[in-house]
């Protein structure tokens, strides 16, 4: 019979996956050629505010470009992920 993965593993493995998915978003944006806009017929007008080129508003210091912040936040995802599974595999 197998135990349930430990809260602390829990909680380590719910922040390893909002890093990385935070840091693959800002990869990604950074990454946009084109302004990432949202379009739609029944929201159109309203969703036109929502759209914006890379660089119209920074999300971290002009010191660390917003491709840099993603790879060092999908790094720490995965160096999270391994912590949470020695965690779990410790506790077992």
């Amino acid at each position: 019979m197998t135990r349930p993965a430990p809260r602390s593993a829990t909680a380590l493995y719910a922040i390893a996956a909002t890093c990385a998915a935070v840091g693959a978003l800002l990869w990604v944006r950074s990454r946009a050629s084109t302004p990432i806009s949202l379009s739609s017929r029944s929201y159109g007008s309203f969703l036109a505010a929502d759209s914006y080129t890379p660089s119209a508003w920074r999300v971290w210091s002009p010191a660390v470009p917003e491709d840099r912040l993603g790879l060092y936040l999908l790094t720490a995802g995965l160096l999270l992920a391994v912590a949470a599974r020695l965690v779990s595999v410790w506790r077992d």
